[in-house]
């Protein structure tokens, strides 16, 4: 297994569980949020989501400085999470097949550079960053579904 596959594994393991969370989210409370300046469960979803197309566009760019593009996720309302999952299905292909075209050489010769957080990484750092993203959104939505008193679902299989 070369490194490039262990970061489509990562990758693909993190958004298995995800989904397994956000299917969890009953629809009656998908718009719940635990106070007025969170974010909703949909929500979460959806920045999960369209942030992942956001990392392929900084990842094409090698940063963002210059980085202007109109995300798809513009001006659609929400309507499901399961709505929210099949549409960036086509999106989730091309960021894991772009993946694909780096050698080992490439994760660490790289350079993603995002200067509005002054930051530089190795792109094989950069991707790890991008599945702890949605890492950390799958605690957030646990808390959800703990303070709400809603049996969490087993993603540690």
């Amino acid at each position: 297994m070369t490194p490039t596959d262990l970061v489509i594994l990562n990758f693909e393991e993190t958004r298995r569980r995800s989904i397994i969370l956000w299917k969890a989210i009953p629809e009656t409370l998908m718009n719940w949020q635990p106070d007025a300046t969170a974010i909703s469960c949909i929500q979460m979803v959806r920045h999960v989501l369209e942030s992942e197309h956001d990392f392929h566009r900084i990842i094409e760019n090698r940063g963002s400085a210059s980085l202007s593009f109109t995300s798809p996720w513009e001006n659609k309302p929400l309507t499901s999470i399961s709505e929210e999952i099949e549409f960036a299905q086509s999106f989730r292909r091309e960021f894991l097949d772009y993946v694909r075209l780096f050698s080992i050489n490439d994760l660490s010769e790289i350079t993603i550079t995002r200067t509005e957080l002054g930051q530089t990484r190795n792109l094989g750092d950069y991707l790890l960053r991008v599945a702890y993203h949605e890492a950390v959104h799958s605690g957030q939505l646990l808390s959800y579904l703990r303070t709400l008193n809603i049996e969490r679902p087993q993603i540690w299989d």
